[in-house]
């Protein structure tokens, strides 16, 4: 079965830079640049996991986008993972330990950016696809 990975964050060269890798990977990816359009991209791509950034278009377009994709019905087959490195310019930090953590923040994992492109394939691999 095919691994979708939709990403949407307003940096296009993170985007440039991880695609290659994780298609290399096998995965199956599309991006988007913003939060309207990845939302029209999680409808229409149906993806098993989407990476969303906190900070596009405005400062909690990412959080908005989550809690839109979490509303959806069919969001429960797929997992939403924050990605960001809000946490290094602000000082606050989020977590997703517990699950009334997750449901507030609308999301099932919070990766601190920047990941190098290595090591995002062996986190998909190991928690998300768990794969070894």
């Amino acid at each position: 079965m095919d691994k979708k990975i939709a990403m949407v964050d307003d940096d296009t060269d993170l985007l440039n830079i991880y695609k290659p890798v994780l298609e290399k990977a096998g995965y199956i990816i599309k991006t988007a640049f913003d939060s309207s359009e990845g939302l029209k991209l999680y409808k229409e791509f149906k993806p098993d996991v989407i990476f969303v950034d906190l900070s596009m278009e405005h400062f909690d377009s990412g959080f908005v986008l989550c809690h839109r994709i979490k509303s959806l019905p069919e969001a429960k087959k797929s997992k939403v993972i924050i990605m960001t490195s809000a946490g290094h310019e602000t000082g606050i930090r989020f977590s997703t330990d517990t699950e009334e953590e997750k449901n507030w923040i609308k999301a099932d994992d919070y990766l601190e950016k920047p990941i190098s492109p290595r090591d995002l394939v062996q986190y998909l691999n190991e928690k998300i696809f768990k794969e070894k």
